[in-house]
């Protein structure tokens, strides 16, 4: 049996604004834009290269706007990636792994997969996480 996360839901205050982010900062596809009356919208958006969707809107989730924390965009360069959504406008935390110290600035030294991270939030406060995996220099 085959189970496919496709669709998870983020909560938002503004959809107009948040769609706005997650299409021309994080650069999120735009699937499905659809409204039925005052009291039900839905916007589905695509991280490029991903199988899994989310879905902002009205009437959707009774979710407090901002209160996703965590959801991960695995990218194979996360200082990479992490520039590229500079250069969109995203605001970025800086690079960061995790050691015997703890929480440690940079990449992670050798690179290794799960290890390197950055992070961001959309207007909301909603947390998303690039980690890094598979990353070949």
């Amino acid at each position: 049996m085959d189970l496919q996360l496709e669709l998870v839901i983020v909560p938002v205050s503004d959809v107009d604004r948040a769609k706005a982010f997650y299409v021309e900062k994080a650069g999120f596809h735009l699937e499905v834009d659809h409204q039925a009356g005052d009291e039900f919208r839905v916007v589905q958006l695509t991280p490029p290269g991903s199988a899994c969707s989310i879905a902002i809107g009205v009437g959707i989730t009774n979710m407090e706007p901002g209160s996703v924390r965590g959801l991960h965009l695995v990218v194979t360069d996360v200082v990479a990636a992490r520039d590229e959504l500079v250069g969109r406008g995203v605001e970025m935390g800086e690079l960061h792994h995790y050691g015997a110290e703890g929480r440690t600035p940079g990449v992670h030294p050798e690179r290794s997969d799960y290890n390197s991270f950055a992070e961001f939030t959309d207007p909301d406060g909603n947390l998303w996480l690039l980690q890094e995996r598979g990353f070949s220099a």
